[in-house]
């Protein structure tokens, strides 16, 4: 990895954390707080949110059809999501030790918070879950084949791909073969580190 990039590396994580720390600030200007797993509003704001809520009945009729319609497909995926978490699941918690790779927390990934939220009737809160599930789950996914590309493979692809997980930046160049045995020991080391 050439200089260049190490200093744009660090600056990607410096504006990360400043990101971090002006989404903080943001929560304390929306009057929440978050106690633990619980976020609470102040009770005027609480209030407010309430008084926002429509009724399942002025739900029913202002919602769109073709959502209605497709509810079935969408929800459907719920099996292979359900089979995908347990199957990536158990392979995290049989492997991952064998290899000393530390494991990805399943609950940095899949977090399930929009309940609080009171300007959301029933259906909406239903479908914010199931949301957070999915998108959660693929995070979580991500992370975990991440580490295994880590442990076994940490080369760049010679083309260009899209949506490249976190660790893809600091990857072997795509044929830089140099030292490539002893590199690849030092990445499976870092694995073994908590992040």
């Amino acid at each position: 990895m050439t200089d260049r990039i190490r200093t744009l590396l660090a600056e990607m994580n410096t504006l990360e954390e400043e990101m971090a720390t002006a989404l903080r600030e943001q929560q304390s200007k929306m009057f929440f707080q978050i106690d633990g797993k619980r976020v609470e509003f102040e009770r005027t704001l609480r209030e407010e949110h309430r008084k926002l809520k429509s009724s399942l009945l002025q739900w029913l009729v202002a919602y769109r059809p073709q959502n209605l319609l497709t509810g079935p497909i969408i929800y459907g995926m719920a099996i292979p999501l359900l089979l995908v978490d347990l199957c990536i699941s158990f392979y995290q918690a049989c492997c991952f030790p064998i290899y000393g790779i530390v494991k990805v927390r399943r609950a940095n990934y899949i977090i399930f918070d929009r309940q609080n939220l009171d300007y959301l009737n029933i259906i909406e809160k239903f479908h914010c879950t199931y949301c957070a599930y999915g998108t959660g789950l693929i995070a979580y996914c991500t992370e975990i084949i991440s580490r295994t590309e880590q442990y076994f493979c940490p080369i760049k692809h010679a083309r260009k791909m899209l949506g490249n997980h976190r660790r893809y930046a600091g990857f072997l160049e795509f044929g830089d073969a140099l030292d490539y045995e002893k590199r690849l020991e030092e990445y499976r080391i870092a694995l073994g580190k908590p992040n």
